[in-house]
This record gives structure tokens, sequence and C-alpha cells, in this order.
């Protein structure tokens, strides 16, 4: 939050012109992520002549912490000879994100940017499968062979740090490449110099496969407390690691796209702000339309009970009020069920205990909401006939003349059955859409809103003629 705090400051020196006092601020007063804070902040130009004032080995840390907009922008800025240092300086896993976010040919261009021996490496990650977890690694860890003493191993760590990712696990791989072991640097540092690394080897490790979902990668952080974790190939020979900040990066990216879906629409690949209109009117537009035409549904009950509202008119004021206490209590539990599928809480053999579960919280929730709607419909029917100067049954309609309490029980049991309807199909839904291969988030709220709006009619109509029926 420093970066933020100090963001007018550093506007008024660039006002001012004030380069050298700015510069020494940059390179001596703050990290690197409060500088890429700034520069995320601030417009196309300011950011240009910040990030130049940069000492070369920060600039290179600056860019790798910076939002992709921010990136591209300043790679359209940039001198060739500075693209060049910073993309041959930037971590590789941090510079597969950026080759796979930006346009082809500017990726293009970067890559021709590369010197050999990065080349190779980027088109190594780029390799794999897209959202993969070998697109997240990085190649560059700390590898010993199981022969080596102690002290050996100690001393090529501190050869090998400048250039590695981190040096708080060591990586024991057998003369064929394949991982045996890993090690944490204080396991290290408290055994015997002249032991072997084999002898402090215990030979049980975790470690991801390269063609894995990138979302194992969050769940195996989560369950094993790493900082980092080792990546493997499919014969078992070790082809990077991945580290817990990226994985804090990809748990957001996860996170915003469940969220963007569950509201409705398709994930936006960029922030919203670097998102076009008309991106977001095509992100938006494909279910709107979808609920749209849904929505014919509940229009044709509607007209096929239309006949009703004329015998009781007070009925369409309660149908608006019916319908969102499903939609809600819907939303409700496939927010729940969807979350605990995400982090696997839930699994999907458990969809009848969730069931269950779900089917003794919508009637509790519809009975406690219905008495409510139920004393709601008795003030509204006196209000009435306070207004109307007639009988309070006869101001909302001749058929409750002779059943007093038919408008508060009707109401009172098409809440509590639509609740529990809702309830259980937005905790069933997600379960269906996640059996036939198909995202829960992005389908599951759509239809809950079609499937209940339209049993929400079709149950308060057949209670009404139920109730009513021998009055009409």
């Amino acid at each position: 939050m420093l970066g933020k705090a100090i963001q007018p400051e550093i506007e008024e020196l660039i006002a001012a012109g004030q380069f050298d006092e700015l510069r020494d601020i940059l390179a001596n007063n703050l990290e690197a992520a409060d500088i890429a804070e700034i520069l995320d902040e601030v417009n196309d130009e300011d950011r240009a002549l910040l990030f130049r004032l940069l000492p070369t080995q920060l600039a290179s840390d600056v860019f790798s912490l910076l939002e992709i907009e921010g990136q591209e922008k300043l790679i359209q800025s940039l001198s060739r000879e500075q693209v060049t240092h910073i993309l041959n300086e930037m971590s590789p896993d941090d510079r597969t994100r950026l080759l796979e976010e930006v346009p082809d040919e500017v990726a293009q261009r970067l890559l021709r940017a590369l010197n050999p021996k990065e080349l190779a490496v980027a088109r190594t990650l780029l390799g794999y499968p897209e959202e993969s977890i070998g697109r997240r690694m990085t190649p560059e860890y700390v590898a010993a062979n199981p022969n080596w003493t102690v002290r050996q191993t100690l001393d090529f760590i501190r050869r090998e740090a400048p250039r590695v990712e981190t040096i708080n696990v060591l990586y024991v791989l057998d003369d064929q490449g394949r991982l045996v072991d890993d090690l944490r640097l204080g396991e290290l540092l408290l055994a015997d110099p002249d032991a072997t690394i084999r002898d402090i080897c215990d030979f049980q490790f975790v470690s991801l496969s390269a063609f894995e979902d990138q979302e194992e990668a969050v769940e195996a952080f989560k369950k094993y407390d790493r900082l980092a974790l080792p990546v493997v190939g499919s014969k078992g020979v070790m082809v990077g690691i991945v580290t817990v900040d990226d994985v804090l990066d990809l748990a957001e990216e996860e996170g915003t796209e469940d969220v963007q879906k569950f509201g409705g629409q398709e994930a936006l690949e960029d922030s919203y702000f670097a998102t076009t209109v008309l991106q977001l009117a095509r992100k938006r537009g494909l279910w709107l339309t979808v609920l749209l035409v849904s929505s014919f549904l509940t229009v044709t009950a509607m007209n096929h009970f239309s006949y009703l509202t004329v015998l009781m008119p007070v009925l369409t004021v309660f149908i608006p009020m019916i319908i969102s206490s499903g939609g809600n209590s819907g939303s409700q539990s496939a927010a729940l069920i969807i979350r605990g599928l995400a982090v696997r809480e839930i699994e999907l053999a458990n969809w009848w205990r969730v069931f269950l579960r779900e089917l003794a919280a919508g009637l509790l929730l519809g009975l406690f909401l219905g008495v409510i709607a139920g004393g709601f419909s008795v003030a509204l029917r006196d209000r009435a006939a306070v207004q109307s100067g007639e009988p309070a049954e006869a101001a909302v309609g001749g058929a409750a003349e002779e059943n007093r309490l038919g408008l508060p029980l009707l109401v009172l049991l098409s809440v509590t059955g639509v609740v529990t309807i809702g309830t259980l199909v937005g905790s069933m839904l997600p379960f269906f859409f996640k059996r036939i291969g198909l995202d829960p988030a992005v389908c599951s709220g759509p239809f809950i809103a079609t499937f209940v709006d339209v049993s929400g009619i079709v149950l308060f109509f057949t209670l009404f003629r139920l109730i009513f029926g021998g009055y009409l």
C-alpha cells in the first residue's frame, strides 16, 4: 500500500521535472512491488518516464510485477535494447504468462528478442497445453546428486543462488534426471557436512505433473503448505518448479473467473477497464439472450393462469415476491455448492447428502419466510379493505369472502414450497453440470432463475385452485 500512499508525491515531482529526486526515491526508498503499484496507477506517459528512471536490474524486477496491460504498454514505449534486456532477465514463468496474453504478432516479436537459451526455455513452456501446470513452472531450481556431500551441496547452492527462483528447497535427482527427493534448506544446514545427500533423504516427496490442470497446483499448495513444488514429466523426469507466488496469482485469477461466470457472463480475459465496451457487451450478451428466451416459459405459465388473476386481482401483487424468494434461495445454495466443488470440500458422490441437508434447510427457511409473507398478505388485505370501503375479503376478490384464511395460507404454502424448490434446484444443478463436464459456475445461475420462475408460478396458481376452487 506504500505505493498508493506516495503516488501523489511522485506525480508532483514529475510535474515539477525533478527527475534526479525521483530517481533517488525510486532506487533507494521503494520496493519493486511498491513501484509496480505506482506504475499500474499512473497514465501511460508517466509510466514510461518513471520506468526509464529505474536502474537496470530494478526495472526487470518491477516489470515482472506489473499487470499485463501495463507490460504491453511499456513494451510499446521502450527501445528494442530495453525490451531485450527485460525479457531475458524475467523469470520464465512470468515471461510465459506475458507471451500468453499479448497478441500473436507481439508475442512473435518478443520471442525474437530472446537469446538462444531463453528462447529454448520459452518455447518449451509454451509447448505445454493451455491452463496446464507446465505453463506456470520455471526451470530455474537447485538440483543435487544423491552422492554429493552436504558440504559440496551447500557450496553448489551458493554458486547457483543468483540464477534460480528459490534456494529454500533442494531437489535430489538421479543420473537420469528423475526426482527422488526434496530437501528443505534447513535440513542441509543441520546435517553433518561430511554426510552424503543420500544419507539424509527419506525418499518421500510430493510432485505435480506438468500436464495437470493449473487448479491442481492450487489444491496441492493448500494441502501440503509448501513454498515450492517440483513439476515432473510423464516419466518422472523433473522439468521445473511452481512457486507459491505464482499459485497465489492463479488462485486470484480462478476466483475472479468463477465470480464472473456465476454472474451469468463469460469470464473476461483482461481487467475491467482494459476490456472494451464492445467486448463487455459480447461477454454478457450470450447468457442475457438465453435468459430472455427462457423467460418466455415464465410468460407462457403466466398466460395459462391469467384468468385466475381476474377472479382475485391481488394475486398479481404476490407473484414477484414468491418467485424472487425461490430465485434468491437457489442462488444461495448454488454459490455454496459451486464453491464446495471448486475447493473439493464436496465431491460428486456427496450429492445425496447435500440433497437431504438442503431439503431440510429449504423447508426451515421456506416456513420462516412463508410466515412473514403470510402476515404481510393479511396486512395488505386489510389495507385494501380500508382504502376501498368494502369488507376485507371482498376488497381482494370475491373468492375470498367465504375463505378468510385462504389468502395468507396460499402465500405461506407458496413461499415455503418455492423456497424449498429453489434451494434443491440450486444445490443439485451444479452436480448435474459437473457430471456432464460443464462448468457449474457459468451454467447454474441462468437455469436456476428459469426453473424457479416457472415452478413458482405453477405452484402458486395450483395451490390457489386447491384452496379456492370450491369458492370460484
